[in-house]
């Protein structure tokens, strides 16, 4: 019996000890070491430059460079970034809120140097910032990227990731909305009308707050510089090319006719085609109204897009441009709006607009509201990248928002509705500006 028992302990012991071996072995919680690029997920101040190798150029003490994340809970963190000191030793900071780290370096070839624990106290973007102290040499380090341990998996946090576009990933998500035009409609929307309003403070350099957006083309006003603004009106020729000069004659845009001060020509890189914009000194905080027409003509297989742009306050309409454009005749169609930052080094900025009183005009004569919209979203938001990006109803009116790592994102592909003005656009088609 006494044998028995010690044999049955002896095996009881033995598979305790490969469970316990095989936990070792098998566990899931290890912290993950996580880099997060600062090419795509970084801003400095000049003179210091963030690149797709990261921060270069660091020389200048007033120089600071923020490092943006999400995590989804509260967690510790350990820190550590790849840099190098082309010479002598640095002293820099690595900061979180109140929480700051001191850390000598003097590497001078690219290493992982280990700063320490950090103690992120809420979900939501994160924010670590990198000083320079002291320094011996020319500058105080390059540093290619921060590398992160937490025992949270990789998909519950949002960075741009290696190997994707930093450019497009610093510029950041790209929000839209999608207008519902009722089935009777949609054939023969003859003009389609939008109000802007950009609040104070929103008119971030880069910005692009587009009203009017058409199956061909798109149509609104840019932060072109800190002293220009434009009115911007496009149109794509049908030819698929990033380089207008390739484009055939017979698939060209036609400019027709445009406004007083207005620039015309063509544009590349994005598709390419017809390209018009008016200097306007455009204000945040006042409303613009935006109104497109399109005039189809079957026996020449082309169609006729025309923009016109309002100062609401002053009341007056100006014509941007109008271009034919050939091998399909149509009217207006994908109605919708966006903004985007096409600035990178202002993608850490936020932007918002307000969108308002949108209404069509069919073949008919009929002037129809617009009260239903589709909220979407661009590549960077899909590949989870970014989550600074909002839309859908505020204040009775549709808006969207992006840039600035807020935390409150809202779900793309959301559907919202607002409730009818009935201020129909009060409008003499036949007295627009013909130039």
């Amino acid at each position: 019996m006494k044998k028995t028992i010690l044999t049955y302990f002896a095996c009881f012991f033995a598979v305790l000890v490969s469970q316990i071996s095989s936990a070792k072995i098998h566990r899931t919680d290890e912290p993950k070491s996580i880099v997060i690029p600062l090419g795509g997920n970084a801003w400095v101040n000049e003179p210091a430059q963030i690149t797709d190798e990261g921060l270069t150029n660091w020389a200048d003490q007033k120089s600071v460079a923020s490092i943006y994340f999400r995590v989804s809970v509260v967690q510790d963190i350990q820190v550590s970034l790849r840099l190098k000191v082309a010479s002598g030793e640095s002293t820099i900071s690595v900061s979180n809120g109140k929480n700051t780290i001191n850390k000598k370096i003097n590497n001078t070839t690219f290493d992982t140097v280990a700063i320490g624990k950090i103690h992120l106290t809420k979900a939501g973007y994160v924010k670590i910032d990198l000083k320079g102290i002291s320094k011996t040499g020319a500058v105080y380090a390059d540093v290619a990227d921060l590398i992160i341990k937490t025992d949270k998996p990789d998909n519950d946090l949002v960075y741009v990731k290696a190997g994707s576009s930093f450019h497009f990933g610093r510029r950041g998500p790209s929000v839209h909305l999608n207008f519902n035009v009722p089935a009777e409609a949609k054939s023969k929307v003859r003009w389609f009308y939008n109000e802007i309003t950009v609040p104070t403070g929103m008119d971030v350099l880069g910005s692009y707050f587009m009203a009017d957006g058409f199956g061909q083309g798109y149509f609104g006003m840019q932060v072109n510089s800190p002293t220009t603004r434009h009115v911007l009106f496009s149109v794509w020729s049908p030819f698929d090319t990033q380089d207008p000069k390739s484009i055939p004659d017979s698939m060209r845009i036609k400019m027709l006719k445009k406004g007083e001060n207005v620039h015309a020509g063509e544009f590349g890189n994005e598709g390419s085609g017809g390209q018009s914009y008016m200097n306007y000194p455009w204000k945040a905080g006042s409303t613009y109204a935006f109104l497109l027409g399109a005039e189809s003509d079957s026996a020449t297989n082309t169609t006729i897009f025309t923009a016109y742009f309002k100062d609401v306050a002053a009341g007056k309409w100006y014509l941007v441009a109008s271009f034919k454009r050939p091998q399909k005749a149509t009217y207006l169609t994908s109605l919708y709006s966006f903004v985007e930052n096409f600035e990178p080094d202002n993608g850490d900025k936020i932007r918002r607009a307000y969108f308002d009183n949108q209404w069509i005009s069919t073949t008919n004569g009929d002037w129809l509201e617009l009260t239903q919209i589709l909220y979407t979203a661009d590549a960077t938001a899909k590949a989870n990248y970014r989550k600074d990006y909002a839309g859908g109803l505020k204040d009775g009116k549709f808006y969207l928002e992006n840039g600035g790592f807020f935390d409150a994102f809202v779900p793309y592909n959301t559907p919202f509705s607002r409730q009818p003005g009935g201020h129909k656009p009060v409008i003499n088609l036949n007295e627009l500006p013909v130039k």
